[in-house]
């Protein structure tokens, strides 16, 4: 089942983890809404741009997302968030053309180290109510507002 002209539910639900652990990654039909959402508004809008790439983590069911050490609460358990990369684009760089052209919830730039463009990744997420909120997180400072290139 599509998504978008580019994007499908099993894009959006594969995970290594839930394969190997025997988790049970299928999306219900409100989590199926909101995935929509996501590659409507997020993803196809930068594969658009900056051509294919792949989402690393979509969609993570609650036993999902607790095997591998995240929140129940998180977005990515609503099917309204997605992690990604796009080759040859520097993640900071990718990041300032979401904040700059794209409705989002929360933006999260993620294990970036300046000078390694293709390091860490990027978070992103839809919400009925968007707060535009921009976030840069590596593991030795934690969370910490705006978009960081330090």
């Amino acid at each position: 089942m599509n998504l978008s002209p580019n994007f499908s539910v099993a894009e959006l639900i594969k995970s290594q983890t839930a394969e190997r652990k025997g988790i049970d990654n299928t999306p219900n039909a409100d989590h199926l809404y909101n995935m929509r959402l996501l590659a409507e508004q997020i993803l196809q809008p930068i594969r658009d741009e900056f051509g294919p790439f792949i989402v690393s983590s979509g969609y993570r069911s609650v036993a999902l997302c607790e095997a591998i050490g995240s929140k129940a609460t998180s977005q990515h358990a609503k099917g309204q968030a997605g992690d990604f990369e796009v080759a040859g684009i520097d993640n900071y760089d990718l990041c300032k053309w979401i904040e700059e052209n794209l409705e989002f919830d929360q933006l999260i730039l993620e294990c970036y180290k300046p000078g390694q463009p293709n390091s860490g990744w990027v978070h992103c997420s839809i919400s009925d109510s968007p707060r535009k909120e921009t976030l840069t997180y590596d593991r030795s400072r934690g969370y910490r507002p705006g978009l960081i290139r330090d």
